[in-house]
């Protein structure tokens, strides 16, 4: 079991909290200053969580930091898909064919998120800071590094770009997503992704209680990460696993 439970609470963690934030941005959006209001303040107690889980060495404050980085990255996402953390520009790409000018847009309407993710990262860095326990550091590092990379193959192209994840106030979104069969990146993210992967079970291996614990859930989480990559160049569709927490389409484009 202290192989077997791991996966299973990080898989759990990862399907339901993908689908409670959907969910609750697809509600109406006089809802959504409560479910910020709310989620802050899970996510102040996350962090209280995870400060006092730093130097937690059992298998619950593994499973504590975990669950509560996870929590602190909900924050993070119901922010930027209710519009409420983006970045700058808030218009579709001007210039769809242009490399540079692409780039420099694409960077403008992430930015304010991306510069809290790396914020929020600094200060999780330094709750944890000499502590024992460093899965919550280790987890919230990895959501943003596997985040990071599939927004870059969404740049750069894939079959499923997602348009169906994005709510109507953010489909200016979709403009700087590229359709392609697969792009060069992405076998690269696959592999290097992988290799940490392995590496990190291997570690799990041989170690033993809260640091088996800890270092299977980051490994969890990675291998989902990995997934949601294989799958944004297969034929399945991106929503099969949250179409009850989905809203139906927009039907009007950007």
């Amino acid at each position: 079991m202290d192989y077997v439970l791991p996966p299973l609470f990080a898989i759990a963690i990862w399907w339901l909290g993908t689908g409670v934030v959907m969910l609750l941005d697809g509600m109406p959006r006089s809802t959504h200053r409560w479910s910020l209001t709310i989620s802050t303040a899970i996510a102040v107690g996350a962090l209280v969580c995870i400060a006092k889980s730093a130097n937690n060495t059992g298998t619950a404050g593994a499973y504590a930091a975990f669950t509560c980085a996870v929590l602190v990255w909900g924050w993070h996402e119901l922010a930027f898909l209710t519009g409420w953390l983006t970045g700058p520009r808030k218009d579709a790409c001007s210039a769809p064919l242009h490399g540079p000018t692409r780039f420099n847009e694409a960077v403008q309407v992430i930015l304010w998120h991306e510069l809290a993710i790396i914020g929020m990262g600094i200060a999780i860095a330094a709750l944890t800071w000499g502590g024992a326990n460093q899965v919550a550091t280790w987890t919230f590092a990895l959501l943003w590094v596997m985040r990071l990379s599939a927004k870059f193959n969404l740049f750069l192209g894939v079959r499923n770009r997602g348009e169906e994840f994005l709510p109507p106030h953010l489909l200016y979104l979709a403009s700087y997503f590229r359709r392609r069969k697969i792009n060069a990146l992405l076998p690269l993210s696959v592999l290097a992704g992988t290799v940490v992967a392995v590496a990190t079970i291997a570690s799990a291996i041989d170690a033993s209680g809260a640091a088996r614990t800890g270092l299977l859930l980051v490994a969890s989480m990675l291998v989902l990460a990995l997934i949601e990559h294989v799958l944004l160049v297969t034929p399945l569709p991106p929503t099969l696993l949250w179409r009850w927490a989905l809203r139906p389409p927009a039907t009007t484009a950007p």
